[in-house]
């Protein structure tokens, strides 16, 4: 279904904070006009647009505008850095721009890579800068007429890959009518009793894969979706009692916040018209799950996918209690454990996580990444480890490709090496995630200094703003330690396992998804 069909007073979005709404009425006439001022502009199907946005509910008129245009839609996470958005911008090949007023700054440095100035446009009440379009003014001025071939656009989102780069997963448009039943619509309905009467608590940066595909399958359905501008954990409490909320989707890490709450807070609150809670993507520890559990009852269900889309794995809370700490059995897919040689193990044995059946992709422009994630035989996997037990239900032990998982936000160690290495004082560095009781991991290195680094703290101080200078602060390390030598196999490569050994799994402490409450 399409925002166009529900009733026009409805509420769509009511922002958490502020209260704000954005009816349906409104949300798809602006969708509407953004589409055709997109077309008048020259864009057409299979282009790619680039939004970036905090938490606000224009983000949806502009995103259904997009999407009913038949765009493909790349969300830009607003903790990069400049030259992290730029490279962004010009490997999707952008055309437009979408900059809410709080990132005009941000917006302003990147804003020369859109080949097309009429396509930078600024969302919000300041005035655009140089080289941008007000967009309310911009679509004031656009018939309130839907294209007369309306087409579903696609997200193209950007993850971290083995190079260190980002990398767009690309899934090809099949050019469907706007507003044919999407399968995560369906899943939604059928698994989580989904229906134009349900309100949605989104309490995740909508940059992300899951809250995005939430959001707007709610909106499909003719739900209201309770948008945090940020998270806070006793605001979602008094949100769940304020709007009578039926369906959440959350992360681990917004668990362990929740349970630091006092007591009286936890307990001060009406959460009854809670029927189901989601969290989704790596495991959860099995204490934070017990505790949850106990407070609100067994409405939490855990989904484990990918943004890549190549499989999915759900678990109930009556399955989860015989199979604890799993992430369910596969669900429309079928999944396998590999060994690094391509060789099917067996039960209880852990090995790479294979999918078949998803959704096809390839990384944009990544011909080598795309073929490495592919077996012989056309299986996919995103380098995550794990066994099967003897029902098939799924426990995720690790990443393959040491990817850092911080707060639910990728976090690539070998960027990071690739920056301190340079600096003059670095003889050798490694990188890598150590437990963190709230993030589920935080960014350490261990470096090797040469004669010109005197290991005081200060020096440590300096390393890590040195990293700051060069990347988005939140990949940076939060610690920085001075060994005599690191691990490297004959061929150079460290050997990382040995250091995850050393400075404790990461898996001991909370896992998380990618929605991130990094704000």
């Amino acid at each position: 279904m399409k925002p166009d069909e529900f009733a026009a007073e409805k509420y769509a979005v009511i922002m958490g904070h502020s209260g704000d709404v954005l009816c349906y009425g409104e949300m798809a006439e602006r969708s509407r006009r953004f589409a055709r001022y997109l077309h008048n502009c020259g864009l057409r199907s299979g282009d790619v647009a680039a939004l970036l946005f905090d938490n606000r509910a224009e983000f949806f008129e502009v995103l259904w505008g997009a999407h009913r245009l038949g765009l493909s839609y790349t969300l830009l996470n607003w903790h990069l850095s400049a030259q992290e958005v730029a490279y962004v911008l010009q490997d999707s090949g952008a055309r437009a721009l979408i900059v809410s007023d709080h990132l005009v700054s941000l917006g302003e440095s990147v804003a020369g890579v859109i080949p097309d100035a009429g396509c930078c446009l600024l969302v919000g009440n300041s005035s655009p800068p140089p080289g941008f379009t007000a967009y309310q003014a911009a679509i004031a001025k656009i018939p309130d007429e839907p294209l007369p071939d309306e087409l579903e656009g696609q997200p193209m989102l950007y993850s971290a890959g083995t190079t260190g780069r980002p990398k767009g997963i690309k899934q090809e448009l099949d050019r469907l009518p706007f507003g044919t039943t999407s399968n995560t619509e369906t899943w939604l309905r059928h698994c989580f009793a989904f229906d134009d009467t349900s309100v949605l608590l989104c309490p995740a940066p909508l940059y992300h894969a899951a809250p995005l595909a939430w959001a707007m399958t709610a909106q499909r359905i003719g739900a209201t979706v309770v948008l945090m501008e940020q998270f806070d954990a006793i605001e979602v409490l008094r949100l769940v009692e304020r709007y009578r909320i039926t369906h959440a989707f959350m992360v681990p890490t917004h668990f362990v916040r929740l349970l630091k709450l006092a007591e009286s807070d936890r307990h001060g609150y009406d959460l009854s018209s809670l029927k189901f809670v989601v969290h989704a993507g790596a495991p959860c520890p099995v204490d934070i799950k017990e505790q949850m559990l106990a407070w609100w009852g067994p409405i939490l269900h855990e989904y484990y996918s990918c943004s890549e889309g190549i499989g999915l794995t759900m678990i109930s809370p009556a399955d989860w209690r015989d199979h604890r700490g799993s992430v369910g059995r596969a669900v429309g897919c079928e999944m396998r454990i590999m060994s690094e040689a391509g060789a099917e193990l067996p039960i209880g044995e852990e090995g790479l996580v294979y999918f078949t059946g998803g959704v096809p992709f390839r990384y944009h422009n990544a011909p080598e990444q795309t073929a490495a994630a592919h077996d012989k035989n056309g299986w996919a996997t995103v380098g995550d480890m794990g066994y099967l037990d003897a029902d098939g239900f799924l426990y995720l032990t690790g990443r393959s490709s040491h990817m850092i998982i911080s707060g639910g936000v990728n976090i690539y160690p070998e960027e990071i090496e690739n920056i301190l290495i340079l600096h003059p004082a670095v003889a050798d560095v490694a990188v890598i995630g150590i437990p963190h009781a709230e993030f589920g991991e935080e960014v350490k290195a261990l470096v090797v200094p040469s004669d010109a680094l005197s290991t005081t703290c200060a020096t440590a101080h300096d390393l890590i703003g040195y990293c700051r200078s060069r990347l988005a602060h939140f990949k940076c390390p939060r610690s920085i330690e001075f060994v005599e030598s690191l691990p490297r196999l004959p061929t150079g490569k460290l050997a990382k396992r040995l250091l995850k050994g050393r400075y404790g799994s990461p898996l001991a402490a909370s896992p998380v998804f990618n929605s991130s409450p990094h704000q």
